[in-house]
């Protein structure tokens, strides 16, 4: 088992958490929906319960079709997640100047 990031560690290990830790972590790249799954280490079918709303709240956005899959990548123009991000960076320096500190 992979170590759990600080934004897992904080906001808990529910699927959803872990599809946007992934997202964010890779946020340069855009992926397939199977992909992401296997990545955040969630069922296909159980990312499938909760993508629509992903995508309806802009979370995530469609960035290209290759063959018979879309891609999708972290929608980084959204202020929301522009300030989940800077939250996951400041979650991240913390841990860091804790261990420098200690």
């Amino acid at each position: 088992m992979k170590n759990e990031t600080v934004f897992l560690e904080v906001f808990g290990n529910n699927p959803v958490i872990k599809v946007l830790d992934f997202l964010i972590t890779y946020q340069l790249f855009d992926y397939p929906l199977t992909e992401i799954a296997k990545n955040s280490e969630v069922s296909y079918s159980t990312l499938q319960t909760f993508w629509d709303k992903l995508e309806r709240n802009n979370i995530v956005i469609k960035t290209r079709r290759v063959g018979k899959s879309d891609l999708f990548k972290l929608n980084t123009a959204n202020p929301a997640i522009k300030q989940l991000i800077k939250l996951d960076w400041n979650l991240i320096k913390g841990v860091e100047e804790k261990a420098i500190i200690s």
